[in-house]
């Protein structure tokens, strides 16, 4: 496998590392939670998921051909609460994932330092893609931060438990070393 190659299956398998890492998050919440908003200069949940989506549905619809930034969105729109029900919220993460993930997979090797534009900025594929690498994390963080203070009861852990880290280590340690990307294990423990 050519690095190129090996580049494209190593953001797959995190992108879908962060988007499950989401979902898990969202499933442990009561549908009303999604709304909830702390003061008016804080998001909750479902505008979060609205912007992402909106993000995910500009940039990569037509990637290698059309600018990032269409004409039709609606950035500022993304920001406002107007969503009623948890179905909205989840038919939205999953239309965003969708497009972003089927341009993802029809990417080849040799398009990675084809230039696309975002807002007329001019971009390698690559770089489109760790700028989103960076983008979309960051909002499944706030999404997971959030999901664990509105929790009503226990939080079942998305990472390594508190207080468990020795027990994770010692696992680790106990196998033989060997090359893989590290969302193999975490993927499986995910689902």
């Amino acid at each position: 496998m050519n690095v190129s190659e090996s580049y494209l299956e190593s953001v797959k398998k995190q992108f879908l590392y962060y988007k499950m890492l989401g979902e898990k998050a969202i499933a442990q919440l009561e549908p009303e939670q999604l709304f909830v908003s702390i003061n008016e200069d804080r998001n909750s949940i479902a505008t979060i998921i609205k912007h992402i989506s909106g993000n995910m549905l500009s940039r990569w619809t037509d990637f290698l051909t059309s600018d990032g930034e269409k004409e039709w969105r609606n950035r500022d729109a993304e920001f406002e609460n107007d969503w009623q029900s948890k179905e909205e919220v989840l038919l939205a993460w999953n239309k965003g994932w969708e497009c972003f993930e089927n341009a993802l997979n029809s990417l080849k090797p040799e398009q990675l330092s084809d230039i696309i534009y975002i807002r007329n900025e001019g971009h390698t594929v690559i770089e489109a893609i760790n700028r989103q690498l960076a983008h979309y994390p960051y909002h499944v963080g706030q999404i997971v931060f959030y999901a664990k203070q509105l929790k009503k009861s226990n939080w079942d852990s998305l990472s390594i438990p508190k207080n468990k880290s020795g027990n994770y280590n010692a696992e680790k340690f106990a196998k033989e070393k060997e090359i893989k990307n590290f969302t193999d294990d975490e993927l499986k423990r995910l689902k």
